[in-house]
């Protein structure tokens, strides 16, 4: 189903082929600037004359979650910049690398590594090119051309967490995890956190779908919805999954047993498009990947490559909660007078369980 976006040929003739080679599917496209720009008559050229390229992870388009929000912030760029996007997904390892010098070398002007697995290939491909202006997410890569686009997960995963204590009927909730880093723990902390703040009584059972470098983790649907359906019997009643493309499974378990699923990263009320998903998902807590994408590719349009490290939180709604299904209704005041003590450090949200 994925399409192995790794090119091993490094000739013009491939480079030339690229935008056809990737138009075909949803995995891999080509957004050209859109229709009334001022590209000269004739020309291939963007309007805004910059040609970016976003990298995507595994998964790429359609996952659901954060590769979804980062071609949506593409997306947006290609209409208001007029800047054509090329992109490419990773399906091994060795597609990272390869794929961000294949949009170097194809005259990306700015590239986004989407994920903290693209640091160490960035690392290298941002030395080796220093006129290109990189952008990474969930890490940071010292270097002056790189901008490190980083978010306070750990403060959107405390207010969904808050919203699963205040919507629970059980008092037990569930999350479950990609690999069991640091930055997936964030979410475990600020979830756990937000929903003791609510109800310190709560049980808050968790459990990580594999170690650090299991990237078997992020696309284990089967996995995730095994440890929420017994959760489910087991009288939990909410379950959040921060694992990409895994969060298929809670929702899933979660449509069979009539529980409630919260998503990740993006709207997955919105994305889904089922309605039988859509009845369960109780909200999404919003990595807004989609903004750090496009403002990312609009520095560069405006001629700002500087790198370094650009924060993405509550106070800039970098990060939230989803209102979709009105779910929440009956407690988005009780949410926002939380999100407000957040935001004046009333409340310190912590980055590890």
């Amino acid at each position: 189903m994925r399409k192995n976006a790794r090119l091993l040929a490094a000739s013009i003739a491939a480079l030339s082929l690229f935008a056809a080679a990737c138009g075909g599917d949803d995995k891999g496209t080509t957004t050209e600037a859109p229709a009334g720009s001022e590209a000269p008559a004739g020309s291939d050229a963007p309007a805004s004359g910059i040609i970016a390229g976003v990298a995507f992870d595994t998964g790429g388009r359609g996952d659901g979650t954060f590769n979804d929000s980062a071609a949506t912030g593409g997306e947006r760029a290609a209409s208001e910049l007029g800047v054509e996007i090329k992109e490419l997904e990773a399906t091994v390892d060795e597609d990272r690398k390869a794929n961000l010098e294949l949009l170097a070398g194809d005259g990306a002007q700015v590239i986004v590594g989407v994920g903290f697995m693209f640091t160490d290939p960035m690392t290298e491909v941002a030395a080796a090119n220093p006129d290109i202006h990189f952008g990474i997410v969930d890490s940071v890569v010292d270097a002056p051309n790189v901008s490190s686009l980083l978010f306070a997960a750990n403060q959107g995963s405390f207010l969904v967490g808050a919203a699963a204590a205040l919507k629970s009927t059980t008092g037990h909730i569930g999350f479950i995890g990609g690999q069991e880093i640091d930055l997936i723990k964030e979410f475990e902390a600020g979830y756990t956190a937000g929903a003791k703040y609510v109800n310190p009584d709560i049980i808050v059972d968790v459990k990580y779908l594999g170690p650090a470098g299991d990237n078997s983790a992020w696309g284990n649907v089967a996995g995730a919805k095994e440890i929420a359906a017994g959760w489910y019997a087991a009288g939990a009643d909410i379950i959040y999954t921060a694992a990409g493309g895994s969060g298929a499974g809670t929702i899933e378990a979660a449509e069979e047993a009539g529980k409630w699923a919260i998503g990740v990263d993006s709207d997955q009320y919105l994305t889904s498009g089922d309605p039988k998903a859509q009845a369960v998902i109780l909200t999404s807590m919003i990595k807004r990947v989609d903004v750090a994408v496009f403002e990312t590719i609009k520095a560069s349009v405006e001629g700002d490559t500087s790198g370094g490290i650009k924060m993405f939180d509550l106070s800039n709604d970098g990060v939230g909660y989803a209102t979709s299904g009105g779910y929440l209704d009956d407690v988005v005041d009780q949410l926002d007078a939380i999100k407000a003590k957040i935001v004046a450090g009333e409340i310190e949200v912590p980055t590890k369980p």
